[in-house]
């Protein structure tokens, strides 16, 4: 009984991982119609490895409507404090 709940667990965790990682942007093609299911195609084709590949679907004629998700940058330790000038 114990080693079917961790299985499920495991699974469990595997599926949250698995959705966490999804490109969440919007894509659209300008002055062209297009179809659902072409955008499938595309997404399908150009998703290896569980990652979009940005150039791939911009060669497809695609353009991201939304800019993808960035971490915040680190504050950069050499630069200079704000709130004070250069030399006195």
């Amino acid at each position: 009984m114990r080693a079917g709940g961790l299985l499920i667990g495991l699974g469990l965790a595997a599926i949250v991982a698995g959705c966490s990682t999804l490109d969440e942007r919007e894509w659209m093609k300008v002055d062209q119609k297009y179809t659902a299911e072409e955008f499938r195609r595309d997404y399908r084709e150009c998703s290896k490895g569980g990652t979009l590949d940005d150039e791939c679907m911009k060669r497809r004629g695609w353009v991201a409507v939304t800019p993808p998700k960035t971490e915040p940058k680190a504050p950069d330790p050499l630069a200079q404090p704000s709130g004070r000038g250069g030399r006195r």
